[in-house]
């Protein structure tokens, strides 16, 4: 009995992988007992293919991980529009960092869904699941045993990625590496701790195990070394935040930067090739979601453009007009020379080619993209905005004609990030500007604006750096993360929201130093833990 439920549990897990991969459509894989699969290399990839569609979650959604995370750390926006995008004042909530346990933010499926099934936590949790369940089948199977251990290491990894996801996000987030172990799971005082080491721990583990980092179309979006070193870089260099019991560690930051800079990643010279379609070329990507035009593709055009904007670009994704930047953060760029902003952000008319003549909205204004979204009827503190206002997300431009998601891949870690993480934690250590961090930051410079020397610094600041991150990686999903590592995360953003009150009701002042509140910290969601009373939940949430 036992062996037919593992039978139908691997037929269930496989059959993701099956639909999707003709490869495996050739070989009856699912009338295999599990006891006889996975001796071969082609086996254990069909295999750990399972878990790699589940970073789609990594990517732009209505609403979504990266959603949750640029619009909470101020780099984009959603504006109610008339009846549209209210939801209960989930957006809002994002904006003013106004949510609770069980709001509408959370509710909504930012972080978990009314009925449970769906959101953030669950989205992430549902994949962990997943790794444990395969790494379950292939450790209990046949096999070479160091072929196991290379295909177990991949599964770890990934694992290991989605709990930097929560220990960022979330931070004191149950630990659960057993498949068949069903006991609900615990958490308690210092648990982000415990996560931050199982993390670290993990990639010890794991990490001479894994594929060669560096560039490389045959294991381009797998786990390798590379993903490896660029999570290592992420928690070195937040280990104040996430970890401040140990203390800082920017020199662990930097030699794992240089690690992966001794990988052969290297800067594009053309910063677009990073996100146009087929973008797997990029020289730069060391971890991806790879997208396929269709279902699993990328999906950012139809969550931002405009409903009647297709005949202006010739794209044809049924939009919804939703998220736009946040005003004052396209602001900071050099808007005319800085080629990142044209092409991280869309305004302007939209032109019709069919005739040739201005586009109106429903509204009987003109189509035309503004960096300003103002409002009105503000008795509510929301208000409503004009359909056309906002400018949009462009960073990964379209294919002509396009009728689907997009083959645009989007690009977890680059190295680009990698030039500034080490540049960061240079300046960190030496408690000023380094020459070095300097070089590292004017090679971005230099690329963002050609034949423009002046643009160039002299010597970097942190201000520099912490800047040279919003101008580099907008839409990349580090807006958040950033902020609360620079202090900044509870600031007023003009014409939208207050400063942040880092002591309310339910917070104790020595959990928060000076730039910090509890929402630096999303919490545990209240229907999790109706579900599991053994969840804490995070400092100053009501308990």
């Amino acid at each position: 009995m036992k062996n037919v439920k593992y039978i139908i549990l691997f037929i269930m897990v496989l059959m993701p992988f099956v639909n999707s991969c003709t490869k495996l459509d050739e070989k009856l894989y699912n009338q295999v007992a599990v006891k006889d699969f996975g001796k071969t290399q082609a086996e254990q990839d069909a295999l750990v293919g399972v878990i790699y569609p589940g970073l789609q979650v990594y990517q732009f959604n209505d609403p979504g991980l990266l959603s949750l995370v640029e619009i909470s750390g101020g780099m984009a926006v959603i504006p109610r529009r008339g009846g549209d995008w209210w939801d209960g004042g989930s957006h809002s909530e994002l904006t003013l960092h106004s949510w609770t346990p069980s709001s509408a933010m959370v509710t909504y499926g930012y972080i978990l869904t009314g009925d449970l099934g769906g959101g953030t936590w669950y989205k992430i949790y549902h994949n962990i699941t997943q790794c444990n369940q395969i790494y379950a089948l292939i450790n209990t199977g046949s096999g070479d045993p160091a072929l196991k251990q290379r295909t177990l290491a991949q599964i770890r990894g990934i694992r290991a990625f989605w709990y930097y996801v929560l220990v960022d996000n979330f931070g004191n987030v149950p630990i659960i590496t057993d498949f068949y172990d069903t006991s609900l799971p615990k958490t308690e005082p210092g648990q982000r701790k415990k996560v931050y080491d199982f993390i670290m721990a993990e990639l010890d583990t794991i990490t001479n195990l894994l594929p060669k980092g560096g560039p490389s179309l045959t294991y381009y979006g797998k786990f390798t070394k590379g993903a490896a070193f660029a999570i290592r870089a992420k928690m070195y260099l937040n280990a104040m935040v996430w970890n401040p019991q140990g203390g800082t560690k920017w020199q662990q930051c930097i030699n794992a930067c240089d690690t992966l800079l001794n990988m052969g990643y290297q800067l594009e010279p053309n910063w677009q090739t990073n996100f146009v379609p087929h973008n797997e070329v990029s020289q730069e990507a060391i971890f991806s979601v790879a997208c396929k035009a269709g279902d699993g593709g990328n999906s950012i055009l139809g969550y931002t453009l405009h409903y009647k904007s297709q005949e202006a670009l010739n794209v044809w994704v049924g939009p919804s007009n939703g998220i736009a930047g946040m005003p004052g953060y396209i602001k900071v760029f050099d808007t005319i020379n800085d080629i990142r902003c044209r092409e991280s952000f869309l305004w302007g008319p939209m032109i019709s080619r069919l005739d040739g003549k201005q586009i109106y909205t429903a509204e009987n204004r003109p189509l035309i993209y503004s960096i300003d979204i103002p409002r009105h009827n503000m008795e509510d503190g929301w208000g409503s905005a004009y359909q056309e206002t906002g400018a949009r997300c462009w960073k990964w431009p379209p294919e002509p004609g396009l009728s689907t998601s997009m083959e645009n891949d989007v690009h977890i870690f680059r190295i680009s990030d990698v030039y500034l993480m080490k540049a960061e934690a240079l300046v960190r250590r030496d408690g000023g500007s380094n020459g070095e961090a300097t070089t590292l930051v004017n090679a971005i410079r230099e690329r963002a604006f050609p034949g423009m020397p002046s643009k160039l610094y002299s010597s970097v600041t942190l201000d520099d750096i912490m800047m040279e991150r919003r101008f580099e990686l907008a839409w990349e999903g580090f807006a958040r993360q950033d902020k609360i590592r620079f202090g900044h995360f509870g600031d007023p953003i003009p014409g939208w929201k207050d400063y942040t009150d880092p002591i309310d009701v339910f917070d104790n002042p020595a959990w928060f130093p000076s730039g910090h509140t509890h929402y630096d910290l999303f919490p545990i969601p209240q229907a999790a833990r109706n579900a599991n009373p053994n969840l804490m939940q995070n400092p100053g949430y009501a308990q």
